[in-house]
């Protein structure tokens, strides 16, 4: 997948994780129900701060925290643009 955008400086894109549709017991949980998801793939990243190297790679799977990034859609998906410092751990 070739995506045309690139993120400035500390900014990384993020693709959430589809959020879960099922609960651990078998109940389906409705749209208006579900969790906004706080696990996802980073498809780009910009080349990080002076001081601050970027410690993100494309391809890593992280947590970030729940009303983290700012949600664009590019080309029929869902995405997130935020701050490194917004990413809580690499999976």
């Amino acid at each position: 997948m070739s995506l045309n955008i690139k993120p400035l400086a500390d900014r990384v894109l993020v693709e959430p994780m589809e959020a879960e549709t099922k609960t651990a017991s078998g109940i389906i949980i409705p749209d208006n129900a579900k969790e906004k998801p706080q696990k996802g793939t980073v498809v780009a990243i910009g080349n990080g701060k002076k001081d601050e190297p970027i410690t993100v790679k494309v391809g890593d799977t992280v947590l970030y925290g729940k009303y983290g990034g700012t949600e664009l859609k590019l080309e029929g998906k869902d995405y997130l643009m935020m701050r490194e410092s917004d990413i809580l751990a690499i999976i």
